[in-house]
């Protein structure tokens, strides 16, 4: 019968967290989420120095408002009090921990059929990123100035 070392047996937690991390990683990476949420994607030069930091453009959704892609990194500004497990629900739920609704560019639905675990893995991949302060603007009202950027999203005619 092999027998693990005490060492390696206090170090599989840790691989297995590494291993969890990556994966969230990879989804971040394979879902876009540095589309909507890194300071100057839309403009053709993403600041990577700010990775996830809070987009400096806005959604216009007519009816509705502009909204921009929120801070994702730890920091106050983004989700630094929010736990692993409310970031979980909310790429899954569309609902932030204080029970509003996310902006309707945020594609959750297509997030709501993540597992448990990829869930997961997202958090814990978003808790390792380094903080960026960047209290991003908004949510604005239909025809309120943004001062920004806007992508206006305009629906097909009937």
């Amino acid at each position: 019968m092999t027998r693990l070392s005490p060492l390696l047996f206090a170090l599989l937690p840790t691989l297995a967290q590494a291993q969890d991390i990556d994966h969230g990683r990879y989804l971040v990476t394979v879902m876009g989420c540095t589309d909507c949420h890194t300071p100057g994607h839309f403009l053709g030069q993403p600041d990577m120095a700010r990775f996830l930091g809070g987009s400096d453009v806005g959604f216009e959704i007519p009816g509705l408002g502009t909204f921009h892609g929120p801070n994702l990194t730890p920091d106050p500004t983004g989700l630094g009090g929010w736990s692993e497990a409310e970031i979980a629900t909310a790429i899954r739920t569309g609902v932030r921990p204080d029970g509003r609704q996310l902006a309707p560019a945020m594609p959750w639905m297509n997030y709501a059929a993540l597992t448990d675990r990829d869930a997961s893995d997202i958090a814990a991949f978003l808790k390792t990123l380094s903080p960026v302060a960047n209290d991003v603007p908004g949510p604005f009202a239909p025809g309120e100035a943004t001062g920004n950027f806007v992508l206006r999203v305009v629906p097909p005619a009937p």
